[in-house]
């Protein structure tokens, strides 16, 4: 699509690179009518997101031609850019409100941190794959320049800025590590994720944090894989 070339091949290349941009920006459109507004995403500022933020851009350029597919994106040593339906509801079952305070756990290319920022939130995103991160900060900084990204272990949260109003874990896990839970502000922080099933089977889950502790209740079916560093051991809340 891009043609090879110096010199007098530079128009050719920048024409071409506009077709891209606009194949890109069709299908951000059609993506959003298509598999979100259909499947019961409503929420305005999520839908102008997805419409304006160029999801291709979180991803390494060989993957770009596939940032629109219904379907999770592999990236990889177990991980994947989620697919867009899957993280719109997530984001969307978050309800985040202006100014809240949100860790993205397995924050990966940053696409989901990206949404959420746009929906009014103060995000910080997690990730501990230094591959990932490398995708992910040049994305952020040209399309969600709020967004902190941070390294760290995921099932460790982030306690620096908890207690957390919203804590989004991007992707699936067999149980929620009681780290997270315990960064959850009390009475009104929310937990959102996906309890893992056998296979690529899942919950979502909204949780709450009470004084008993993290609640945890299922709200719709939602398969994608499991986070690697997520799997169930001590310490983790079911």
């Amino acid at each position: 699509m891009i043609r090879a070339g110096l010199g007098n091949a530079q128009p050719d290349r920048m024409l071409d690179m506009d077709v891209l941009a606009a194949d890109f920006s069709a299908a951000r459109h059609f993506m959003v009518d298509g598999q979100i507004r259909p499947n019961r995403v409503s929420d305005p500022r999520l839908l102008k997101a997805m419409r304006e933020i160029p999801r291709e851009r979180f991803l390494p350029p060989h993957l770009a031609p596939l940032a629109y597919i219904d379907a999770d994106v592999d990236l990889g040593d177990g991980r994947v850019l989620m697919e867009p339906l899957a993280i719109a509801r997530l984001a969307q079952l978050a309800a985040v409100r202006e100014g809240e305070k949100a860790l993205v756990v397995g924050a990966g290319t940053g696409y989901g941190a990206a949404l959420l920022a746009a929906c009014g939130a103060s995000v910080t995103a997690l990730e501990e794959d230094a591959r990932l991160c490398d995708i992910a900060r040049p994305a952020l900084a040209a399309y969600a320049a709020s967004v902190r990204l941070v390294a760290g272990r995921l099932a460790e949260g982030w306690a620096e800025g908890a207690p957390w109003d919203v804590v989004l874990i991007q992707g699936a896990a067999p149980a929620v590590p009681a780290a997270l839970a315990e960064q959850v502000r009390p009475a009104s922080g929310r937990l959102v994720g996906v309890l893992a099933g056998r296979g690529r089977t899942g919950s979502a889950v909204l949780g709450e944090r009470t004084a008993a502790g993290l609640t945890l209740r299922p709200v719709f079916d939602c398969a994608t894989a499991v986070l690697p560093p997520l799997l169930a051991r001590a310490g983790f809340v079911f």
